[in-house]
C-alpha cells in the first residue's frame, strides 16, 4: 500500500489530470458551441459544426463527471465547502448545460428556421457560460473564498454571489473563455474546410491573441497587485487525517510565487501557456490544424498548471480564516480510500483513453456541407 502523504499529493496530481482532461476534451466542444452562431453561415453550415462534436460531446462529458466526482471521493471538504460557497454559480453552470443535449437532440427535429435559430443560441450559452464561470472561480480561489468551520467542520460561507463577481475574478474569467474558444477553434478548423475553416481559424487566433495578454496580466495583477497569497506557517504532518484547524496560515503578497522560486522548472509551465498559444494561432492560420490543436492542448496544460502550482499545497484558501484554508494534507479522504481509488483509476483511466481514441479514429475526417445535404436526415 501507498503510503498517505505519498497518496494526497498523487490524488492532487489525478484530479489535475482530471480538469485538464475536461478541458481539453469537453472544452472543445464548448469552444464550438462558443463559436457555433458567428462561422455557421445558414441552416447547412451550422449543421456542419454541429456534426463534428456531435458524436463526441456525451462522451467528452464523462471527464466533467469523472472530475466532480474525484473531488467528492478525494476532497470531500472541499467539494461540500465549494457547492456551499459557489452554490449560484454552480447552479448556473448546470442551467447552461442543459441546452447542450436538449440543443444536439431537438435542433434538427423541426425545420422552421427560428425553432432552429433558438437552439444554435441555446448550445452557444451551454459552450461559453461554463468555461466563463469556471475561470471565474479559479480567480475567487486565488484570492481566497469567504468561508470558515465551527469545531464540528461543519462549513458556513459568509460571501455573496456577486461578491464573487470582482475584477480580477473576471478577468480570470477571460483567460479561461478565450482558451476554450481558442482550443474549439483549432479543433473546428481541422474538421472543416473552406469558408467555415476560414472563419473557425480567425476565430482562434482572435481568442489566442486575448488569450496570452489577459493572462499575462492576471499574472502580473497577482505578482505587483494587491492580491494576497497564503501560506501555512506551522508544522504540518502529511500523514495526519483530515483537519484543516490544526495549522496556523499567514496571507503574504508573494506566497503564490514561493513554489516557483523554489522549483524553478515550475516556469516552464506558465511558458507553456502562452507560447502554446501563440503557437496554435500561427499553426492553425497557416492550415496546420492537427499541430495547432496540439499546441492548443499545450496551452491549456500550461494554464491550469500554473495556478496550480502557484496554490499548492492550497485547494481552497479561505479569506476571512484563513487558517480554516482547504490544503492537500488536510481536506482528504482517508487513507483506505484514497488507496483504493488510486488502483480502480489506474485501470480505469486507460479505458477511457483507449475508448475515445478509438472514436475519435473512427469518426475522423472532414465535416462537409456537401455530406450534410446528401444526409438531411442524420440526428443533428
Amino acid at each position: 500500500m501507498i503510503d498517505y502523504p505519498t497518496l494526497k499529493v498523487i490524488w492532487w496530481l489525478l484530479v489535475g489530470v482530471l480538469l485538464v482532461g475536461f478541458a481539453i476534451m469537453d472544452g472543445h466542444d464548448m469552444g464550438v458551441g462558443t463559436l457555433l452562431p458567428f462561422v455557421g453561415r445558414g441552416d447547412d453550415e451550422r449543421r456542419v459544426v454541429i456534426n463534428t462534436v456531435g458524436p463526441h460531446w456525451d462522451g467528452n462529458q464523462v471527464w466533467f463527471i469523472t472530475g466532480g466526482g474525484a473531488i467528492f471521493a478525494a476532497w470531500p471538504l472541499v467539494y461540500a465547502t465549494a457547492f456551499s460557497g459557489f452554490y449560484w454559480a454552480m447552479l448556473a453552470v448546470l442551467w447552461a448545460l442543459f441546452f447542450r443535449p436538449v440543443g444536439f437532440d431537438y435542433r434538427s427535429k423541426v425545420h422552421a428556421p427560428a425553432w432552429r435559430s433558438v437552439w444554435d443560441w441555446g448550445l452557444f450559452v451551454g459552450g461559453a457560460v461554463p468555461p466563463l464561470i469556471f475561470g471565474v472561480a479559479f480567480g475567487n480561489l486565488l484570492q481566497g473564498v469567504p468561508f470558515g468551520f465551527d469545531e464540528y467542520l461543519v462549513s458556513t460561507y459568509t460571501g455573496s454571489f456577486w461578491q464573487l463577481l470582482n475584477p480580477f475574478a473576471l478577468l480570470a474569467g477571460v483567460v479561461s473563455s478565450a482558451m476554450i474558444t481558442m482550443h474549439g477553434g483549432t479543433y473546428l478548423a481541422h474538421r472543416t474546410e473552406g469558408a467555415i475553416q476560414q472563419r473557425a481559424a480567425r476565430g482562434a487566433v482572435g481568442a489566442a491573441l486575448v488569450m496570452v495578454p489577459a493572462f499575462v496580466a492576471a499574472g502580473l495583477w497577482l505578482r505587483f497587485g494587491a492580491i494576497e497569497g497564503y501560506v501555512i506557517t506551522s508544522v504540518v504532518d502529511p500523514g495526519a487525517m483530515a483537519d484543516p484547524l490544526s495549522k496556523t496560515v499567514a496571507r503574504s503578497a508573494d506566497a503564490w510565487w514561493l513554489n516557483y522560486g523554489m522549483q524553478p522548472l515550475l516556469w516552464l509551465l506558465p511558458a507553456l501557456g502562452i507560447v502554446g498559444a501563440l503557437l496554435a494561432a500561427g499553426l492553425v492560420s497557416t492550415g496546420r490544424t492537427l499541430s495547432a490543436f496540439a499546441a492548443s492542448s499545450v496551452a491549456i496544460v500550461g494554464v491550469i498548471g500554473t495556478a496550480g502550482a502557484a496554490m499548492f499545497p492550497f485547494v481552497m484558501p479561505s479569506s476571512t480564516m484563513p487558517n480554516a484554508g482547504l490544503t492537500v494534507w488536510d481536506s482528504v479522504s482517508s487513507h483506505l480510500t484514497l488507496g483504493l481509488m488510486f488502483w480502480a483509476t489506474l485501470i480505469f483511466m486507460p479505458l477511457i483513453v483507449l475508448y475515445t481514441s478509438w472514436a475519435y479514429r473512427v469518426m475522423r475526417g472532414k465535416v462537409t456541407v456537401a455530406q450534410i445535404r446528401a444526409n438531411d436526415h442524420t440526428a443533428y
